[in-house]
């Protein structure tokens, strides 16, 4: 089951993501231990060669590779390669998760749509939705490791209910060496959904194709699921990425290195007394760079046994319970029609604990809800627009822009209110007057 800590997350200020670096399961600690203490035991073995054991020659020459390392390391794209690669991967893990088939649409239909509570009318809204069930684990045992440990074999799922024997021995007849046919149950349920509308049991058509819609999405979301077990991502995307990543800590592991001389002065330059025996941003960058790929290595098959990945056991449980409840003994068990509490309330005010008041908030309204406009703008008028027209006619029988002004300052009078407005148009209209007739004495 994948390691939830949504709630160690609720406030962010509260310290959540801090407390979140001292989990054990599913960490990144987990994840690397290992590879962390072979590298940090391979650095300190190659150090204590070079310090004690290697003669002047050797170190002269271990000098060099050192630098040599040190210099082509950075040529290595590691943090492009390994975050195209994890970001590709953690969404085919979420799309993986998205295609994992649920039946409780196809359950709320048949118990809308197949009515009875006799024995009969029990029995094949159980049975349909047992065949629904089965396809899933028949698709879940042939890409789940998990689920093939707990129904190895055919007579398994005899035994714990989801077959009968002579299903079994019908799935068997059927030729399967060249295919899966987890489907087989599908056509079952198709035929007994049949026979039901010709025993009038669904009276009703379109909740006939409702049924038929609901199982047609069940059924192409187990074919999704094992189409996401046969395509694979391109194994050389993932060597490349393998490489990459472990050819980095290679060359890091020597070029790395304390040496007492070198004829690189950069790296003179950088080297710390404090880094001398404890490679310090080396074993950080490991914790980056390695925790990446073991992130992709985990959520790359999400139906093994690794933490983050999906508990499919549980979710056949799930599944197997709520649809018998749903088709059979929830069907006649609804509480009475009664008035609710605040029936006759127009304006209900709802409670809240002490623990929950901080969170009652005011409705939003708008961000201009609160915009106050002046009173002496409050007056509605209808513009004048016969002066508009007017105006513009005689701007197009007029060269210039002059004109244009007219409007600009009748579009500039409309804006203000009336009682101002008529004596200040009054005002403008002489002085427009006026200038047209100075500007036709001119012309």
């Amino acid at each position: 089951m994948t390691v939830s800590y949504q709630y160690e997350v609720a406030s962010s200020t509260s310290g959540g993501f801090t407390r979140l670096l001292f989990m054990w399961r599913g960490s990144l600690y987990k994840l690397i231990y290992r590879e962390l203490l072979l590298f940090i035991v391979a650095f300190g073995l190659l150090s204590t060669a070079y310090r004690n054991l290697f003669t002047e020659p050797q170190k002269r020459l271990f000098e060099k590779v050192v630098v040599y390392c040190e210099m082509f390391i950075a040529f290595i794209p590691l943090s492009f390669v390994l975050g195209f690669y994890v970001a590709y991967v953690a969404g085919r893990w979420w799309q993986q998760y998205m295609a994992i088939p649920w039946p409780d649409k196809v359950m709320h239909s048949l118990a809308l749509y197949i009515g009875g509570n006799d024995i009969q009318g029990r029995m094949i809204r159980r049975t349909l939705m047992r065949y629904l069930n089965l396809s899933l684990i028949l698709v879940l045992r042939s890409i789940s490791s998990a689920v093939k440990r707990r129904f190895p074999t055919m007579d398994h799922l005899v035994e714990a209910g989801f077959m009968t024997r002579q299903e079994l021995e019908m799935f068997q007849a059927v030729p399967n060496m060249e295919f899966n046919t987890y489907w087989i149950p599908c056509t079952w349920f198709i035929a007994l959904l049949k026979d039901t509308k010709k025993s009038n049991r669904i009276v009703d058509s379109q909740g006939l194709k409702i049924i038929v819609e609901e199982f047609n999405e069940f059924r192409s979301k187990c074919g999704l699921l094992w189409s996401y077990d046969w395509i694979s991502i391109p194994l050389v995307y993932t060597q490349v990425v393998t490489l990459a990543t472990y050819s980095f800590f290679l060359a890091a592991l020597v070029g790395r290195q304390y040496v007492d001389e070198t004829t690189s002065q950069q790296k003179k330059q950088f080297q710390m007394e404090v880094d001398i025996y404890i490679p310090l941003f080396t074993i950080l960058q490991f914790f980056f760079y390695m925790g990446l790929l073991k992130v992709a290595e985990q959520l790359i098959n999400p139906f093994g046994d690794d933490d983050e990945d999906f508990e499919l056991n549980w979710l056949i449980d799930r599944h197997t319970k709520v649809s018998y409840l749903g088709v059979d003994t929830l069907m006649s068990r609804y509480p009475p029609l009664v008035k609710d509490k605040y029936f006759d309330d127009i304006n209900l005010i709802l409670p809240y604990t002490g623990a929950a008041f901080a969170y009652k908030k005011k409705t939003y309204r708008g961000s201009v809800h609160n915009m106050q406009v002046p009173e002496d703008q409050q007056s509605m008028f209808l513009p004048e627009i016969s002066e508009e027209e007017e105006d513009d006619r005689d701007s197009s029988s007029k060269r210039g822009s002059s004109p244009k002004k007219t409007s600009s300052f009748t579009n500039l009078m409309n804006a203000v209110s009336p009682p101002a407005g008529q004596v200040v148009r009054g005002l403008v209209s002489i002085i427009v007057e006026m200038w047209k007739q100075i500007f036709n004495r001119q012309k």
